[in-house]
């Protein structure tokens, strides 16, 4: 499970360091490799094991692949994935592609998010997480009607 925030530098090759607790967790199931995504409707990317990933990419097979949403949806998460291992200093060399698309250039925060991790451009990770906050007790009613207790 990846929780926890992390600030982090990108170098000037694209490489981004995996906090330690979380390559623990990718050396444990996978061999030391992950697989990096974009996910458009935060502007951030988003890193999967590759046994999550599978997982991932098994129940969307299962979905309606004639549904145009699916399709478009297909296009993004799995078409710009690309699969980034990590080195032996515990670093994932981003593609280029995969940060212009999340503007990511230098500071990077990287967010735990339970089966995968978020990697945010800081400036925007800063402006986002205000409007999160103004948006908890909400999310919190709307957990508990799901039977969630926080």
């Amino acid at each position: 499970m990846f929780q926890g925030k992390f600030e982090h530098t990108i170098d000037e090759k694209g490489r981004l360091a995996v906090p330690l607790p979380f390559r623990r967790k990718i050396s444990a199931e996978d061999n030391q490799e992950v697989a990096v995504m974009v996910t458009i409707s935060d502007q951030c990317l988003a890193a999967y094991p590759l046994a999550e990933w599978a997982e991932k990419l098994a129940l969307i097979a299962k979905l309606n692949q004639l549904d145009p949403k699916v399709m478009a949806f297909k296009r993004i998460f799995i078409g710009c994935a690309q699969e980034c291992p990590i080195d032996k200093a515990g670093r994932i060399l981003i593609p280029l592609d995969l940060r212009r698309d999340a503007r990511l250039v230098r500071d990077c925060t990287i967010i735990g998010q339970l089966e995968k991790f978020e990697l945010w451009a800081t400036e925007r990770w800063q402006a986002s997480f205000p409007q999160l906050t103004d948006q908890v007790g909400a999310i919190y009613a709307s957990l508990a009607e799901l039977g969630i207790q926080i």
